[in-house]
């Protein structure tokens, strides 16, 4: 490895969608670039890997890293209804490492140079107001702007903005699962009963992701752990059933018999924090200064409903790329703000609404049993999960298409 004492334009900690995409727009847009992986090599972050038809869209080179076209979705509500949603415009779901490793390739072949090297930043600049970054190994770097994409518990953002408190996070954790690539899979999306939260069943290329997400100020381990596993266990052998019945294969675990034990004997674990601030937090913790910036999952932008922050990494890369390009960092903050900010804070606002009561029962229930019976609801619901429906007239959208379903 080279690069000691080296300097550069922009120092960008953190390798994943938000990192990369950063310095691969800032490298071609002429800015020397040094982005900085730590993470151990075929370690994927723990993410459902779900990408929007909304961040397909913006940007259809994602279409290239690989990921499992989805073109229909299974909902189920808290009381165990379920309603299967066929979609518009689909979505995508991909492995983390193959997404990650994509974004980053794509960074080098641009021209940023890439470290595979955990670092840390002091928080203190050199006599010339360079911020400097050092390896374990003694290895130094230097830059003019600083850049946190290191995620929710990022060392060098609680630095920089400050920590952000229990109650402005949320707890994801799951297994992943045997699939084989010929077999067809769903995916499906639970609702918890009794939690503000929701449990996932993501088919990818060659396993199946599930997953909880919850808040974590509320989060109790074995209760939610015994919980996703009476859904895996479910999910396997609903689909066991579907095959024995169409003379099918199944999802690898040959039979009903024995199901959690196969599972248990298979699954990997995997657990993370994921951002889900409070308004008041998106009021007040700041994105950048005038030589720093927080992106994607270290900067808090994610969805507060349901954890999705792909397409805010994306997007907040973007936004900060076109603010340096221009000559002014500073300026990041006011076209996040402009751009999606509001949006995350209506979600946030909306979160307490989305898990509680609608019509006298969980809006959950609700929404979800009036979509089995109105094709106007189902229209919604697809929107939703397409990106194009936002939180913030969602219950007065489901009210209206209640009435008139067409």
């Amino acid at each position: 490895m080279t690069g000691i004492n080296e300097d550069y334009d922009v120092l960008i900690i953190g390798a994943g969608p938000a990192g990369s995409f950063a310095a691969e727009r800032l490298a071609r847009g002429g800015a020397r670039v040094a982005l900085y992986d730590g993470r151990p090599e075929g370690e994927a972050k723990a993410c459902g890997g779900g990408v929007t038809s909304k961040a397909l869209k913006a940007w259809p080179f994602l279409l290239e890293a690989g990921g499992r076209a989805v073109t229909e979705v299974e909902m189920v509500s808290p009381a165990g209804e379920c309603v299967r949603l066929k979609l518009a415009e689909p979505f995508a779901i991909y492995s983390r490492c193959a997404f990650d490793s994509y974004m980053r390739e794509r960074a080098e072949r641009a021209g940023a140079s890439v470290f595979d090297v955990r670092v840390n930043a002091s928080g203190q600049k050199d006599d010339e107001g360079r911020w400097v970054v050092r390896s374990r190994g003694g290895m130094s770097w230097r830059g003019r702007v600083l850049v946190a994409a290191d995620g929710a518990n990022s060392a060098t953002a609680k630095r920089l903005a400050g920590p952000l408190s229990n109650s402005d996070m949320e707890v994801a954790f799951g297994y992943r699962t045997p699939l084989n690539e010929a077999q067809d899979a769903p995916t499906v999306i639970a609702f918890l009963p009794g939690w503000a939260g929701y449990a996932w069943a993501f088919p990818r290329l060659d396993h199946i992701s599930f997953g909880i997400a919850t808040a974590q100020d509320t989060f109790e381990h074995k209760a939610l752990d015994q919980m996703l596993w009476d859904f895996m266990v479910g999910y396997y052998r609903e689909r066991e059933r579907e095959a024995a019945s169409s003379s099918r294969g199944g999802l690898s675990l040959e039979g009903v018999g024995g199901v959690e034990e196969r599972l248990r004997a298979s699954a990997e674990r995997y657990a993370a924090r994921i951002p889900g601030l409070a308004p008041e937090t998106f009021d007040s913790r700041r994105a950048a200064g005038n030589d720093w910036a927080l992106l994607g999952d270290a900067a808090g932008f994610a969805d507060p409903v349901t954890g999705e922050g792909i397409y805010y990494a994306l997007r907040s890369a973007e936004l900060f790329a076109e603010s340096y390009l221009a000559g002014e960092v500073k300026s990041y903050e006011r076209r996040w703000r402009e751009d999606f900010g509001g949006e995350l804070r209506r979600a946030s606002k909306m979160r307490r609404r989305f898990y509680g009561r609608f019509w006298g029962g969980p809006f959950t229930d609700r929404m979800i049993k009036l979509a089995r019976a109105h094709a106007g609801i189902r229209r919604t619901l697809r929107e939703l999960v397409a990106g194009d429906q936002g939180y913030l007239d969602l219950k007065r959208t489901l009210a209206r298409r209640a009435l008139n379903p067409f």
